[in-house]
């Protein structure tokens, strides 16, 4: 059995109620993600659900590009989204099981891809 542990944060930023600032959906910290790292992104809502898990290669353009592009997965859950956990991981091998262990793991809400879990009916 391979052992698996979810990697600590290196940069999380929040939702800012009332920004003063520029901001993307009320997020006004993303200067804090690196522009040219690797990585995987958790999104959170207020009660700590997991929203969806992503990978790229660059962290900063890419968790951008999911509140502002149309196809996003999440694009009309954006307003859900209060935090958003950014690790940095160099290695496409290793974003890629992190990703699809994280969704599973934590069943992401809006994950469809890499799914092996069954979501029950409510």
């Amino acid at each position: 059995m391979i052992n698996i542990t979810i990697p600590t944060p290196n940069v999380t930023i929040t939702k800012q109620d009332n920004p003063e600032l520029s901001n993307i959906y009320g997020f006004t910290d993303f200067h804090l993600i690196p522009r040219d790292k690797g990585g995987i992104f958790m999104f959170y809502n207020d009660k700590k659900e997991l929203l969806f898990v992503g990978k790229a290669r660059k962290l900063r353009q890419r968790i951008k590009k999911h509140f502002e592009d149309t196809v996003s997965p999440i694009k009309m859950h954006r307003d859900e989204v209060v935090k958003i956990d950014v690790c940095i991981i160099e290695g496409p091998v290793h974003r890629e099981i992190y990703e699809t262990f994280i969704i599973n793991e934590l069943k992401a809400k809006y994950n469809v891809d890499k799914v092996f879990f069954k979501v029950k009916s409510e």
